[in-house]
């Protein structure tokens, strides 16, 4: 039976990302279920798209074990947490990140989200795939250059254009 996975949506998420992670669950049995960082379930793409998730990342809180994996679906993450750092939501998100982590489930991701696992104190001493332009912020993992890498229970790439590389592995793990 394949392991059930929380999808994090920010908002706004990039919808090439969400959607890879979404088609290969789909087409892999996966169960999923997608939780907006936010406020209300309905977000938008970067591209203006809108999107429901199945709820919001609140909800999601306290309910680790009911799930194998975390996904992080980025998308504006690094401007749109730093602009709105005190909202509910994005402390909702890195509890939710510190949950998952402390309960040894996968945590998975493009783009920001080894720098939101950083931020939730999950990466001393693994090394991470994550957006070039963010790499000087990881100080407890190691960044790489790799387009992507699986390190023990975290899996991140770089950006949506390597998030093919990664998605074998994934999936492989999730199965």
């Amino acid at each position: 039976m394949a392991k059930k996975t929380a999808v994090l949506a920010v908002n706004p998420v990039n919808g090439s990302g969400l959607f890879q992670y979404i088609e290969a669950f789909y087409e892999n049995g996966i169960p999923y279920t997608v939780f907006a960082v936010a406020d209300t379930p309905s977000i938008t793409t970067n591209s203006g798209y809108p999107v429901e998730a199945h709820d919001t990342v609140a909800n999601l809180k306290g309910r680790a074990g009911e799930f194998d994996a975390l996904v992080f679906a980025c998308g504006d993450a690094v401007p749109q947490f730093a602009a709105n750092a005190d909202k509910p939501y994005n402390r909702d998100m890195l509890e939710v990140i510190t949950e998952f982590g402390r309960a040894g489930k996968i945590l998975a991701g493009h783009c920001a989200a080894a720098l939101m696992f950083e931020t939730a104190g999950q990466t001393a001493g693994k090394t991470l795939a994550l957006h070039p332009f963010i790499k000087g912020a990881i100080t407890s993992g190691t960044a790489t250059d790799d387009p992507y890498r699986v390190d023990g229970n975290i899996l991140t790439a770089q950006t949506e254009q390597s998030l093919n590389l990664l998605i074998p592995h994934l999936v492989e793990a999730l199965k």
